[in-house]
């Protein structure tokens, strides 16, 4: 059974791909981001998902790009969500909607900062809330005060990034609130190498996690 909450990101490598849908995950994410050394191109992510289950989510992260690129490597990668991690704007975001992605906009803000920029995106984007710490775009590694996080149950599902592993998940879930969950530092032996026995245990944890009331996936419609 897959957990259509749980991303497993980060993925360069097939037998990865292989294991980590075994697993469980509900998504795999390949990055498309030139300074990450998890960057692979469009035709590599292709055969890093060629043949998956279709219940597992392909998502896509870019970081400040065109929409023509973000569709052009989406539609060759095979994927099913674009994950938008620079300061995209709503506009960029309806475009690629309307061409049948989902979307995953990052929010790199907590407290009212973090309610307004959820506010100002299309309803049907769904939201990925990271620390925003680091040289880099995406979580760094670094753990941070998920509770932060927590006002925006009362109001979207959304998912958390930034340090996760199986023995900070479940306090990481309870103090955000979070619906959904995207690992991929902490799961890893070395960067774009995931670690087998640490995405297991991190799948674990995640299918004990109570059902929140309001569910998140990394395709389809947020509720």
């Amino acid at each position: 059974m897959f957990l259509p909450h749980v991303k497993i990101c980060g993925i360069t490598r097939r037998q990865d791909a292989l294991f980590c849908a075994e697993a469980g995950a509900g998504a795999l994410g390949a990055v498309f981001y030139e300074k990450s050394p998890r960057n692979v191109t469009s035709f590599q992510a292709h055969d890093l998902f060629k043949g998956l289950p279709g219940d597992i989510a392909r998502v896509g992260v870019f970081v400040n790009a065109s929409v023509d690129t973000m569709l052009r490597t989406a539609r060759q990668a095979g994927l099913d969500t674009v994950q938008m991690h620079g300061e995209e704007t709503a506009e960029k975001i309806e475009s690629v909607l309307r061409e049948g992605f989902h979307v995953v906009q990052a929010i790199k803000r907590t407290g009212p900062a973090l309610l307004e920029a959820a506010r100002a995106l299309p309803p049907k984007a769904g939201i990925l809330v990271e620390c925003g710490r680091g040289a880099l775009p995406g979580g760094n590694g670094a753990a941070w005060n998920w509770g932060n996080a927590a006002p925006l149950a009362q109001f979207r599902a959304f998912a958390i990034a930034g340090g996760l592993n199986a023995e900070n998940l479940a306090a990481a879930a309870r103090e955000s609130g979070a619906a959904g969950f995207d690992a991929s530092s902490g799961v890893e032996s070395e960067p774009g190498v995931k670690d087998e026995a640490a995405v297991r245990a991190f799948l674990r944890v995640a299918r004990e996690l109570p059902v929140p009331a309001r569910p998140f996936a990394w395709k389809g419609t947020p509720s």
